[in-house]
């Protein structure tokens, strides 16, 4: 691939991550001192270069979509590159930061735009972060998870070959959990325990 057409992601040291990683799943924790580490230590890397380098976590903004007691739920078609993804079902919206973007939270905006047909952007509030190095994908990104809520208002899918969406309880989420994505999976078990619904 040309130099030119590498996609740059931002990412951060495993050293420069706070708190460290000796963790699994999502902690509740302020995202603060994340988004400083990432504004004072974050860099630019090209894509293909960091997905096997564990020494470097590509920081991903992770959006948990809510209306009311509804979470947004998205599955996957078989029209995807990668068919490990072919109909896994997923409650994160988000992707990685790019050096156009400027943060993690305007690259949150930019993928909701990309992602979604919605009149409005939310106000992303923060929930936690999530890791996972149990896991090869995982190992190479971070997590930061935010929440919000689209009150009522209308939200649709707007790649429908590759994706579809829809509002569903979480145990209707907790239905499909054979198949959700290993971050999906994590959040969900946050989710059910942060709102005391026991765990099936």
């Amino acid at each position: 691939m040309a130099n030119a057409e590498r996609e740059l992601v931002m990412g951060l040291a495993r050293a420069h991550v706070p708190g460290g990683l000796g963790w699994r799943g999502v902690r509740a924790v302020p995202l603060e001192p994340y988004l400083s580490a990432v504004a004072e230590h974050g860099t630019f890397r090209a894509r293909d270069e960091v997905e096997q380098d564990t020494s470097w976590k590509q920081v991903i903004p992770y959006l948990a979509l809510f209306d009311g007691g509804l979470i947004y739920l998205m599955r996957r078609t078989r029209a995807g590159v990668d068919a490990r993804l072919h109909e896994r079902y997923s409650i994160g919206i988000g992707g990685h930061v790019n050096p156009g973007d400027g943060d993690p939270l305007a690259g949150l905006t930019r993928e909701w735009r990309e992602e979604l047909t919605a009149d409005f952007v939310p106000q992303f509030e923060p929930m936690g972060v999530l890791n996972d190095d149990a896991d090869p994908v995982g190992a190479v990104h971070l997590g930061l998870v935010f929440a919000a809520d689209a009150g009522g208002r209308p939200v649709a899918i707007r790649e429908t070959d590759k994706l579809s969406g829809r509002f569903a309880e979480l145990d209707e989420v907790a239905a499909v959990g054979a198949d959700l994505e290993t971050w999906s999976a994590l959040l969900l078990e946050f989710l059910r325990a942060d709102r005391g619904i026991a765990a099936r």
